[in-house]
């Protein structure tokens, strides 16, 4: 008679760093899916995607960018940016307009519409602070140790 193998909960769990768990990507990559899950019935109120939110804050923060600056600031390429554009000025929030002293650059501003939704969107924040379960403080120090930990990424 032949032993079975042993199950593989039955063997011994290595420490060599591969375990699920101890990986700073999965934390990362879980916790961004939990925060959109938490943004996303907040944001269907106001007919926005999570990305399309994100380029309404750069815009309701600066009026006024090119296309090449917003893709720069929210790390995103002209590819995902132009379709995430596109719906957002069929929507009447945007408007896209080529710049008169460089025809290359296209500028990107707020509709009177995309600007009344700010208004709208001054609940999310506390609502986000209320689900994270955590201090204003103490949000602030998460996000500047985040912010810190992808500038020393970028920069290798």
């Amino acid at each position: 008679m032949t032993s079975a193998a042993p199950l593989a909960t039955d063997l011994p769990l290595p420490d060599d760093g591969l375990r699920l768990d101890q990986q700073l990507c999965f934390a990362l990559y879980s916790a961004s899916l939990a925060m959109t899950k938490l943004y996303r019935p907040l944001l269907d109120t106001l007919g926005l995607t999570y990305p399309q939110y994100l380029v309404m804050l750069v815009l309701w923060e600066h009026g006024s960018v090119s296309v090449g600056e917003l893709g720069e600031r929210l790390n995103l390429d002209s590819g995902t940016l132009t379709p995430l554009l596109k719906r957002l000025e069929g929507q009447g929030r945007i408007a896209r307009e080529r710049s008169a002293s460089d025809e290359r650059r296209v500028d990107v501003s707020l509709t009177d519409d995309g600007r009344a939704l700010r208004e709208q969107a001054r609940a999310i924040p506390p609502r986000i602070l209320e689900g994270a379960g955590c201090t204003v403080a103490e949000l602030g120090s998460l996000t500047r140790r985040l912010q810190a930990l992808r500038q020393t990424l970028q920069d290798r």
